[in-house]
């Protein structure tokens, strides 16, 4: 049986309203043999109840930012049903969201790269509806803070997201305005290797989550085009 549909059988028998990540973790642990298994299951289930809830942050789940979602993840139609589910159960409130980044944070290591994908894809489902609320904004801010993430990673983040072609091209790459041309023409090249879909899922990020890539590279190219263009170089 694949996890997704084993995963859908544990989103079935949530009684209630119930969304407390405990109660499903418990299942996950119960159902799952192996630790990758469990893993990956909590990731999914976790990243499913924090993406409805950084839709409700702004007030309203906007139709927009379900379609963003949906676009994070593949699942299988058998089993969208039961996603849905646990989507529309955790959209109900922002409440508890700290729960789930927390138990996100514990899947992964003390400054895992995986945090910062986490965030990126967050931020496709907050500017769907056109724009980053302030209360979007904060909530993003809280699971990066509760990630480990520190405030000018969270800024660099950010930057990517919020109209990024008028942005601070530098800060969008994450390098100091004095680098040589080298220097940033091999950083440029490091962060774009580590953005690729091969290194995403080789760092713990499921397969369906794979989709933030795209974003994150366009948003990287476009800064460094602009600082290429600045200084001439080739």
């Amino acid at each position: 049986m694949s996890i997704w549909r084993r995963l859908g059988d544990i989103i079935h028998r949530i009684p209630g309203s119930c969304v407390l990540i405990d109660h499903v973790c418990e299942a996950l642990r119960a159902t799952f043999g192996t630790s990758a298994e469990r893993r990956h299951a909590a990731f999914s289930v976790s990243m499913i109840a924090l993406s409805a809830k950084m839709a409700k942050a702004d007030g309203v789940v906007t139709g927009d930012e379900v379609s963003a979602f949906k676009q994070l993840f593949e699942i299988p139609e058998s089993e969208k049903r039961n996603v849905a589910r646990l989507f529309n159960l955790a959209k109900q409130d922002v409440a508890g969201f700290e729960a789930y980044a927390r138990k996100i944070a514990s899947l992964f290591s003390e400054g895992a790269e995986v945090f910062e994908d986490i965030v990126d894809g967050l931020f496709h489902i907050a500017k769907a509806d056109g724009m980053v609320h302030e209360r979007e904004l904060d909530f993003l801010g809280r699971v990066a803070q509760l990630f480990g993430l520190s405030e000018p990673a969270f800024a660099r983040i950010s930057s990517r997201h919020i109209v990024p072609e008028e942005g601070d091209p530098y800060l969008i790459l994450g390098i100091d305005r004095e680098a040589s041309n080298d220097e940033v023409k091999r950083h440029y090249r490091r962060i774009v290797a580590d953005t690729h879909p091969d290194k995403l899922m080789a760092r713990g990020v499921p397969a369906e989550f794979i989709a933030i890539a795209t974003a994150k590279l366009a948003a990287l190219n476009g800064a460094y085009d602009r600082i290429r263009r600045e200084r001439a170089f080739a």
